[in-house]
């Protein structure tokens, strides 16, 4: 997962990274958190799900666990990567229940929404 994709700049200020091809996630299904321009696409987070956050998810009524085959979705499951709603990282951060984060494959807008501090104290990818 280290294709870059042109154009598009992670929270870090280098090339935006792919996030994750199985599961397939983003918003437009390609494997990424890229937002291609789109101003209301905002699935910008890439996380690693943990248990605690799946079940903090389903608790909020957002149900990441049952399939959706029309969307392409086939539930998550601890230790996949996801694109997540940057709102849902941020109540899961606020709540004390936010889940790791890959700094390299979070989209920058993200910080609109969230320090770049707090991403950090969440990161997998940080040395």
């Amino acid at each position: 997962m280290s294709a870059a994709l042109a154009g598009e700049k992670n929270v870090l200020g280098s090339e935006l990274l792919a996030c994750s091809f199985s599961p397939l996630t983003g918003y437009f299904r390609d494997g990424s958190c890229a937002t291609y321009g789109g101003g209301e696409v905002a699935h910008l987070v890439c996380v690693r799900v943990t248990a605690e956050f799946i079940a903090f998810s389903v608790e909020r009524g957002n149900d990441l666990v049952t399939p959706v085959p029309e969307m392409r979705f086939k539930g998550l499951k601890p230790g996949d990567r996801w694109c997540l709603h940057v709102l849902r990282f941020v109540e899961a951060w606020k709540a004390g229940r936010a889940p790791q984060v890959v700094l390299q494959a979070t989209h920058e807008k993200a910080l609109e929404f969230v320090p770049l501090a707090v991403l950090k104290q969440h990161a997998l990818d940080l040395n």
